[in-house]
């Protein structure tokens, strides 16, 4: 998840975007962030939203993934999306796109597919755009390519959000951030944005970083390692629970280091992720906070977007009717940026969150 970095906007205050809302609602042409048809202008094509869309993953080894797989077919019911069976890429980005090529000549008439390289996958798009066929990506933004839109959560937030809780609960001292693939932006939003901000921020944090790969084996190897050099490490980051929570818990219980928060000894632990298995983590006391990455979400915006691209709709940047903001990223594309709340003991039970609501 390498390479050039894709910065997002920060989103403006609730306040700006109540002016920026009315401000859109007195301009009759103008395309402002709702996804309301009233605020979306006339698309190529200007289709009816009939006919078959592809739905591709990027693995189904995730807990994450697996819950936005079962997720798929309900919101492609509730958006009135004729979604075939959902493609499995398995971590692999070449067959990736193979998989896009498959769709495509099969004849779907739509795409959303959750990238796994953010360079790599410029060659499917491509492909897709020479058919005419819209794109939505989901939880990975492209560094080039066409697509409609990009469903994802801020992930410079995570890194921030993270950085911000270890650097309150732990303070000085060693901590540890698990990396996700670098070659993918969100790989790369998160640890950038954590690195900037312990330096920023916190400056007697010291961080030692694993490159995982969003591989559980890589990462509960180089924990191991980590841990073997550095004991007296205070902190751990994750970048994504459902492929670093497993293997972090029994790295850390193999070495007789997994303390419950509160007892004497007890590494602070943050994830990204928002799956069951984080949630009960946290119950327990052995993390102590997730970014619960909306599964649903990504799911019902991904229909609803390839839905409206498929009618020919388009949005512009602005505030959105479902608590969220669409930015325009330097390369260009749009991204609808949807909440991803911060979870710990306090509001772990909240029947909201979408972890809550899986078995």
């Amino acid at each position: 998840m390498a390479g050039r970095t894709v910065r997002n906007r920060r989103t403006p205050s609730r306040a700006a975007r109540a002016a920026l809302a009315a401000t859109c609602a007195t301009l009759v042409l103008a395309a402002c962030g709702s996804t309301k048809d009233t605020a979306a202008s006339g698309g190529g094509g200007g289709g009816d939203g009939t006919g078959k869309v592809g739905v591709i993953l990027p693995l189904l080894t995730s807990p994450f993934w697996q819950s936005y797989n079962d997720y798929v077919p309900k919101m492609a019911k509730s958006e009135d999306v004729d979604a075939l069976k959902t493609v499995n890429s398995n971590s692999d980005p070449s067959q990736q796109i193979t998989d896009i090529n498959n769709q495509l000549n099969q004849g779907v008439k739509g795409l959303v597919v959750a990238p796994l390289d953010s360079a790599a996958i410029a060659a499917g798009l491509d492909q897709a755009e020479r058919k005419g066929v819209p794109v939505v990506a989901v939880d990975v933004a492209p560094d080039k390519g066409k697509v409609v839109m990009v469903v994802r959560a801020d992930n410079v937030a995570y890194g921030e959000k993270a950085c911000e809780y270890l650097g309150k609960q732990v303070g000085s001292g060693k901590v540890v951030q698990i990396m996700g693939d670098l070659a993918s932006v969100n790989g790369r939003d998160r640890s950038e944005a954590f690195r900037s901000c312990v330096k920023k921020n916190y400056p007697k944090l010291k961080v030692l970083e694993i490159p995982a790969k969003w591989e559980s084996d890589t990462a509960a190897s180089k924990l191991d390692t980590l841990l073997n050099a550095n004991p007296d490490i205070k902190g751990i980051y994750m970048q994504a629970g459902g492929v670093y929570l497993a293997p972090t818990l029994q790295t850390l219980k193999s070495k007789g280091m997994l303390k419950k928060a509160g007892e004497t000894g007890h590494i602070t632990i943050v994830s990204n992720d928002g799956i069951p298995q984080e949630f009960d983590a946290i119950r327990k006391g052995q993390i102590d906070a997730t970014v619960s990455q909306p599964a649903d979400a990504y799911a019902k915006y991904g229909m609803y977007y390839i839905k409206a691209a498929m009618q020919g709709k388009k949005f512009e940047p602005g505030p959105t009717d479902h608590d969220s903001e669409i930015v325009k990223l330097p390369s260009g594309i749009l991204e609808d940026q949807l909440p991803a709340p911060l979870v710990t003991k306090d509001n772990v039970d909240d029947p909201k969150l979408w972890g809550n609501t899986v078995k």
